[in-house]
């Protein structure tokens, strides 16, 4: 769009300069527009921008159809409603009629589901929403048969923090061997421990022995990735070549 300006209603008073600049160093008329739009803002008046280092992208290699998810699953229920009215083509009775059946059991999340589903399919489509749902499903659930579902980029995007070893799957290979190899444990005695103790987990089963032989029919997903566990939170990922 040529001749025209469009930014937060916080860069009004730029756009306004920038009119006033254009028009006052020319001689001819020129047609020169700003159109300014609402600000995005939490409960406590925070933007959704890139100055405020929360920002959602519509490109999917940037913000993942999961990460779009997530983002509006979490949202607070008191920005609940207000979201639904902006991002979404739900006319104003039936986001009366989710909050209310909201309202009934908060703690399920009901219009924040309803939310994030919306606007994930608007941005991503129908096969957006599905790997979002599959890769919720497969980290919340800790289910081993969820993993089995999930494309290696699913995997990735769930755990793109995570260290990512590639290893040669040899024969006799035990659970120690691909842990220290994963660089899950510093020393095999921390490893021998932990994983005696129920703290490791392959593809989100719990392994207690440490001569387990590690097989590619029950420990390597489809996708030809492992996923290693260590206590709740601390992933690795194995890629086998």
């Amino acid at each position: 769009m040529k001749g025209c300006g469009v930014g937060g209603a916080d860069q009004r008073g730029n756009m306004v300069s920038g009119y006033e600049l254009i028009t006052g160093t020319t001689d001819e008329e020129v047609d020169v527009f700003g159109l300014s739009v609402p600000l995005i803002t939490s409960e406590e008046g925070a933007k959704l921008g890139k100055s405020a280092g929360n920002t959602v992208w519509l490109d999917p290699q940037r913000t993942s159809p999961f990460d779009l998810y997530q983002y509006f699953v979490r949202r607070p229920d008191g920005e609940a409603e207000r979201l639904l009215l902006l991002f979404t083509f739900y006319p104003p009775a039936q986001v009366a009629a989710i909050m209310e059946k909201h309202h009934e059991k908060p703690e399920s999340r009901h219009a924040q589901k309803k939310l994030a589903e919306s606007v994930t399919t608007l941005v991503h489509g129908e096969e957006g929403l599905r790997s979002a749902k599959r890769v919720t499903n497969a980290i919340y659930s800790r289910d081993p048969e969820a993993l089995v579902s999930l494309a290696d980029a699913e995997l990735r995007s769930m755990f793109r923090h995570s260290p990512v070893t590639d290893l040669t799957l040899r024969s006799g290979m035990t659970t120690l061997d691909l842990a220290m190899a994963a660089k899950c444990f510093r020393t095999e005695a921390d490893a021998a421990r932990i994983i005696s103790a129920g703290g490791f987990h392959i593809n989100q089963r719990r392994v207690t022995s440490t001569e387990e032989v590690v097989a590619a029919d029950s420990h390597v997903l489809p996708s030809g990735l492992t996923l290693l566990r260590v206590g709740k939170k601390n992933y690795y990922i194995v890629k086998w070549v």
